[in-house]
Order: C-alpha cells, then structure tokens, then sequence
C-alpha cells in the first residue's frame, strides 16, 4: 500500500477555519492509517468502521484544540485512540463484563491490502484478534504503537502495573498461539 499524502499544514489551517473540502483532503490522507489502527484496536470490521467514524467527527469537531506542537498524524492518532477507549469503557460497562476470546474470529480481520500476502503477517493478525480486549489493547498500544506504559495507563485510567500484566498475558498468549 502506497504511503498516504500528507496533507499540508495549510490543509489543516484551512479546515481549522471551516473550510470543508480542504478537511476532505486532510480525511483522505489519514483514513487508511486510522483504519488500520481501528481494526487492530477493536479486531472487528464493523466496530474498526464505527471508530474511524467516530474519531474523524471528533477531529472535525476539536480541530481548532490541534496547535501544531506535533504532527497532526500524531494528534490524529492520539484522538483515535481516545475514542477507542472511552468507547470501549462505555460497552464494558454496558455488557458488565469482559470477555475473553479463546478461538479465533469467525473471519478473519482483512486489511485491506496492508500485507494480506504476507502470510507471517496475517499470522500475527489473527493472533492479536484472538487476544482478550485489554490485553490486545495494551499490546497495540505498546507493542505496535509505541506508547509506554504510564501513557496507556493515563488514557486507559487503569494502573501502570496492570497495563504491563495485560502485556505480559498477551506476549504470552501470542508466543503459544504462533509457536503452533
């Protein structure tokens, strides 16, 4: 998959002023790496399409808050990921529970062309899905995304030492799952 243009600081400045067609151009050089973020974070197309939704209507509708003190992808990113958590506090507590995924999904995720080829990597795919939700949280998170563990603890709102036990689970989980 090509890298997406990066939209100009223009692009931005101008859909910061209301100018919707220039964030138009801002969407379409974002929405494959939020995709992909959003089908590693929930393991599900439907609720990947769900987040991708959600977090391009909060950018839209906190785009004036971004201030350039880092890339706008990073500012992108990080508002994904927030939505990804408050979102999945919200249907936690409305299910009362966590569950934990023994077999895989009925489908697998499909990427849309992100290294579906690649057998290795479709391998690693289906075992993160097969992760239960916070541990394949953290595991993104730390493993994919590069946040340490106190940054995942401050967006999560859960401690530092229970994002490194999720971590833990999940490495271990994926090395018996991929050693097979």
């Amino acid at each position: 998959m090509p890298p997406a243009p990066s939209p100009s600081l223009a692009d931005v400045r101008a859909a910061q002023s209301g100018d919707a067609e220039a964030f138009g151009r801002v969407y379409r050089a974002h929405v494959g790496r939020v995709h992909a973020l959003a089908l590693r974070l929930t393991a599900d197309r439907a609720r990947a399409e769900e987040l991708v939704q959600d977090a391009f209507v909060r950018a839209w509708e906190k785009l004036e808050s971004f201030r350039g003190e880092s890339s706008f992808q990073t500012w992108l990113h990080r508002l994904t990921v927030n939505c990804f958590l408050v979102g999945d506090r919200s249907r936690r507590r409305r299910e009362g529970r966590v569950e934990m995924y023994d077999e895989l999904p009925e489908s697998p995720v499909d990427h849309d062309g992100e290294g579906l080829g690649r057998e290795g990597r479709m391998d690693l795919e289906a075992a993160i899905s097969r992760l239960a939700p916070g541990a394949r949280t953290a595991f993104v998170l730390h493993e994919i995304e590069g946040y340490s563990h106190e940054e995942i603890a401050a967006m999560s709102g859960v401690a530092a030492a229970t994002i490194r036990a999720q971590l833990f689970r999940a490495r271990k989980k994926l090395l018996e799952v991929l050693d097979r």
